[in-house]
């Protein structure tokens, strides 16, 4: 079934966003304010206009600050919240959403940046590998801040170039992900677990089927530096997203800390 309607979505907004903290020093990196409104109501945006009907919102530092000023819906979108009672990390996160969601396959994005994609040819991708997991890949001019992600012509991924490993143009990761519920549930529970350094890397040589990726995303930011931050005005607005288009829910959500112990800071 290809219709996102059936599909359950997880955002990571745990990051600490340290390299912010000169121009963003009262909140979460996700709720940095952009045109007047936090960049997270971007991704929910995108989100609701794909037809998703319920997110998860995994928060960690400052998580009652999420929960407080979301609510619990956004526009179509129910939202359910969970914070860190200590650092989860990327994968941690995630299953620790798990109770909170009900689709057997789902949608894991990064809270600090945003991609566009056309999330349904992703689902149909995704569906039609039989992947566990698959990625979004997007290319950028230079990939030498994020990291290089090769692929073979099917889209099965062969390696991963670390951060820095690689300068020029290529593709990356873009952080948004469909994993499959029972490949989360087949994860250790200890500490520390992180989708990117332990979950991704391990399925390169796994019997769950490999690990694919989806090289159709399109224009693509990251707010995790200054100068990144400082474009992101210009760049929602291009994309039509710069407005503030939503007022946010007057109902605070209730934000349910989940015990664990992995860690995660970009």
């Amino acid at each position: 079934m290809d219709d996102l309607q059936s599909i359950d979505a997880v955002v990571l907004v745990g990051g600490l966003g340290t390299r912010l903290r000169s121009v963003v020093a009262d909140r979460p990196k996700p709720l940095a304010l952009v045109a007047g409104r936090p960049f997270l109501c971007a991704i929910l945006d995108q989100f609701a206009e794909a037809g998703l009907r319920r997110v998860a919102l995994c928060a960690g530092y400052c998580g009652e600050m999420v929960a407080a000023e979301l609510g619990n819906t956004y526009g179509p979108l129910e939202l359910r919240h969970t914070c860190e009672s200590q650092p989860l990390g990327t994968a941690g996160a995630v299953c620790a959403a798990l109770p909170h969601l009900e689709s057997s396959t789902l949608l894991v994005a990064n809270g600090d940046s945003y991609c566009e994609a056309d999330l349904p040819a992703f689902l149909r991708f995704h569906r039609g590998r039989n992947a566990a997991v698959s990625l979004l890949l997007t290319r950028v001019a230079d990939t030498c801040r994020f990291g290089q992600v090769q692929c073979d012509a099917a889209g099965r991924v062969l390696c991963f170039t670390e951060k820095g490993g690689h300068r020029g143009p290529g593709w990356i990761n873009a952080g948004i992900y469909l994993i499959e519920r029972s490949f989360v549930e087949s994860w250790p529970r200890t500490a520390p677990l992180s989708l990117e350094r332990d979950v991704f890397p391990s399925l390169l040589v796994s019997s769950w089927g490999g690990l694919w990726a989806f090289a159709e995303g399109g224009r693509f930011l990251d707010i995790g530096t200054l100068e990144s931050y400082r474009a992101s005005e210009a760049f929602l607005a291009a994309l039509g997203r710069g407005a503030a288009s939503r007022t946010p829910s007057p109902v605070s959500g209730r934000c349910e800390c989940a015990a664990g112990s992995t860690s995660r800071k970009r």
